[in-house]
């Protein structure tokens, strides 16, 4: 791997001229006249002095030489709608909403919060946002009021867009009445909403407050919106991410630094061109759906297929259907989904013309090598794992085969990439572990290269404070991630070092949850640790203490309990952050100087050894656990 060693090196060392370099990749109005200032670390500026516009890039810059070309296919076998955009339909689209937005009041730097579906409409309105400056914060649609409602109030939004439904394995799932909820809840409500009207369910609109999208854009059908050029800086979006405090994180993204970032990985990672097709099977509430869904795959001059639906329906198929129908050459998905897909008849692996289809990629959560086998061989095509973050907005580690043909490791991500400084640190002394299969907490040497968050939406101190130490001479972020590297350099991510814990890809802190739990009338105290499941890579379990324990002898009264705790989640964060299982204890597991032993309980209900328990102040509970879960 002498090529990627070099380009690699080179990243590190001769960081400006490499990602100078790099920045060749984007259109710029006004090119950059300072690659990166790092004179206040942690904090990076990269490209100072350049304007550029994420949109241009992803769009504009695209229609004189594939006007006509495929840019967005909207698939939806939930409600049956496939429809594709070519990248002069997808200009329009995005006008029309642009000259929506701005008739709506909406002005550079304001904050426009997206809770949507996968439609097309969320990606108009993503390009649209960033078309005129406006910063977007797209909240994933599985969330309910409460975790709705703290997002509206840190991002402060003038305008929230949203829909009156999603749907989910046929079942139509309302949005309106928990935006409705939501708005109620919070502190800072927003001016106006914008609602497309899918027809799934009627709902209330607010005079006055709630505008019907179909209606303005029929008023903006010839709309004409320039691009803002915008400082390298500008923020392009805010996305939230769990922390292990309830208050979830805004992470705060760049314009010129994540455009150039997506550009290159495009190119180095996932060696995309112009005219083919990636297929990522995310949600745009995620950060994969906005490096891999929206904007990374345009950038690149690829049509981005946007889907809604089930991999299991209407039948276990339907995701290599669609890859042989559209000549889908990537494919972006998550381990739980291939696990998901396991469980169907394997014949429909190999049913469909799937020659187009030159790569699976796969991040979100640990690969484990059983379920990588089972998917190459199935396919017969090559299986590339990635691991980063929502904060990293772009791979950390995996392999970088535009630069050189990298063998795949079942089990590891990969390597480092270019522009990650990546190393393992004893979690106890702070000191680098350079030998192979030491185990360590990983973090990157600052700064942090181009797409990598800013900050934290409004609080830099935080920023600092939550990812940064400083060792001697220089400044870590950590990924609150354990692992090892082997002898040949190939990293292998062990778990979290912190109380997050990751259900099926979607990182949930146990914090938000315990609040919540907290609210139920009977509860007096709550734990929340996450636990190893076969199927999703972790699920959230439960520990309570209740303030009246006396009819909870009874099963049945247990089962009623652990119902209430399960909806209240629901209707307060949504179903995705349900605990799996709610158990009833006594008391919680602590030392005698009252800290929560998380380990010994994530330990006992993985019927693993707890290990040390010297400073335990009552070992009851732990066997309590025991015997519920007997």
């Amino acid at each position: 791997m002498d090529a990627y060693a070099s380009f690699y090196q080179r990243s590190i060392h001769d960081r400006d001229g490499f990602w100078r370099e790099q920045a060749q990749l984007i259109d710029w109005h006004v090119p950059p006249t300072q690659v990166c200032d790092y004179s206040k670390p942690p904090f990076a500026r990269w490209f100072v002095g350049g304007q550029t516009n994420l949109c241009h890039n992803a769009v504009d810059r695209h229609l004189n030489d594939r006007a006509d070309q495929p840019a967005l296919i909207y698939v939806s076998t939930e409600t049956g709608h496939e429809i594709t955009y070519s990248f002069a339909q997808l200009s329009d689209e995005v006008q029309r909403m642009a000259a929506i937005l701005q008739s709506l009041g909406v002005k550079q730097g304001d904050r426009v919060l997206i809770y949507m579906p996968m439609v097309a409409e969320a990606a108009f309105a993503m390009l649209a946002c960033v078309r005129i400056g406006a910063i977007h914060s797209v909240v994933f649609g599985g969330f309910a009021s409460h975790a709705l409602a703290s997002r509206i109030d840190d991002a402060s939004p003038v305008l929230v867009i949203s829909a009156d439904a999603g749907s989910r394995g046929g079942k139509v799932v309302p949005y309106k009445p928990l935006l409705d909820e939501a708005i109620s809840l919070s502190k800072l409500p927003p001016q106006s909403v914008l609602m497309v009207d899918r027809g799934l369910t009627p709902f209330h609109r607010v005079d006055g407050r709630d505008h019907d999208y179909a209606a303005l854009r029929q008023q903006h059908l010839n709309a004409r919106v320039p691009c803002v050029w915008l400082a390298s800086e500008h923020p392009s979006y805010t996305l939230y991410t769990s922390g292990t405090t309830g208050k979830p994180k805004g992470v705060q993204r760049d314009t010129a630094g994540y455009t150039v970032a997506l550009a290159a990985s495009m190119q180095h990672i996932f060696v995309g061109k112009p005219g083919e097709v990636y297929f990522s099977t995310s949600d745009i509430g995620w950060v994969v759906g906005h490096s891999y869904i929206i904007y990374g795959p345009l950038i690149a001059g690829m049509a981005t297929l946007m889907y809604e639906g089930l991999p299991t329906r209407p039948h276990g198929g339907v995701w290599w259907e669609l890859v042989e129908k559209y000549r889908v050459t990537h494919m972006f998905s998550a381990p739980t989904a291939v696990r998901v897909l396991k469980k169907q008849d394997p014949a429909l692996l190999s049913k469909y013309d799937i020659s187009s289809l030159k790569a699976l990629y796969l991040a979100g959560e640990p690969l484990d090598e059983p379920t990588a086998q089972w998917i190459a061989d199935g396919l017969g095509k090559p299986i590339i794992d990635n691991y980063w973050q929502t904060e990293t907005g772009w791979p950390i580690l995996t392999v970088a085969n535009g630069v050189q043909p990298m063998p795949s490791k079942f089990g590891s991500p990969g390597v480092p990439m270019y522009g990650f400084h990546v190393k393992l640190l004893n979690d106890h002394t702070g000191e680098e572990l350079t030998g192979a299969n030491e185990k360590g907490v990983v973090v990157v040497e600052g700064p942090l290269p181009p797409g990598c968050l800013q900050t934290l939406w409004g609080d830099d101190e935080r920023f600092v404070k939550t990812y940064w130490q400083s060792v001697p001479g220089r400044w870590v972020y950590s990924t609150f991630d354990w692992g090892v590297r082997d002898a040949d350099g190939y990293f292998y991510i062990l778990g979290r070092t912190d109380d997050v814990i990751n259900v099926a890809g979607h990182r949930l802190g146990t914090r938000e949850i315990e609040e919540s739990i907290s609210s139920h009338p009977n509860v007096a105290e709550v734990a929340v640790v996450g636990v190893a499941d076969q199927l999703k890579g972790q699920v959230a379990m439960a520990f309570v203490v209740a303030k009246d324990s006396s009819g909870l002898a009874d099963a049945g009264a247990r089962l009623k309990l652990e119902g209430e705790i399960m909806k209240l989640v629901d209707s307060q964060l949504g179903a995705v952050a349900r605990p799996a299982r709610v158990l009833f204890l006594s008391l919680l597991p602590k030392t005698r100087s009252g800290k929560l032993l998380r380990r010994a309980i994530q330990a006992v209900c993985e019927r693993r050894d707890p290990g040390d328990l010297t400073t335990i102040d009552d070992p009851t509970p732990l066997q309590q656990i025991k015997d519920q879960l007997a």
